[in-house]
């Protein structure tokens, strides 16, 4: 399969908070912020949407979304320049820090933490 654009949608309870939140941890403007959306353009083709949970449950025609106890809601690994920089930013706007910066047995240096909507977010750099 060969996709032109992907997106990944984080549902969220506040979007002005979390955009706000991301705009400050990836030092990037959104490409829209619009009631119901905000997109970030994290490189050509690979779109990170903020959606409201009422805007998502509305488009998806379901009274809840079905979220899973005990779990976080997923997971955001990003491959990037300056892992460290970007760790530092997302705590600093209030990620709460899961695991500090150190060498995966994947071949990558990463840190994780949990953004203040409960998203797992991971910054790392391949090691050489």
């Amino acid at each position: 399969m060969r996709t032109d654009q992907a997106y990944f949608i984080l549902y969220v309870t506040d979007q002005a908070r979390s955009a706000d939140y991301y705009r400050s941890v990836f030092e990037l403007e959104p490409i829209v912020d619009v009631p119901g959306i905000t997109e970030f353009e994290l490189r050509p083709g690979c779109i990170l949407g903020i959606m409201p949970a009422p805007s998502a449950k509305r488009l998806l025609g379901v009274e809840a979304l079905p979220l899973r106890a005990g779990a976080p809601r997923d997971e955001l690994y990003l491959v990037v320049d300056d892992p460290e920089g970007c760790h530092s930013r997302a705590l600093e706007n209030g990620a709460t820090e899961l695991s500090p910066m150190e060498t995966r047995d994947w071949g990558h240096r990463a840190a994780y933490s949990i953004d203040p909507e409960g998203h797992v977010l991971a910054f790392a750099r391949k090691m050489t």
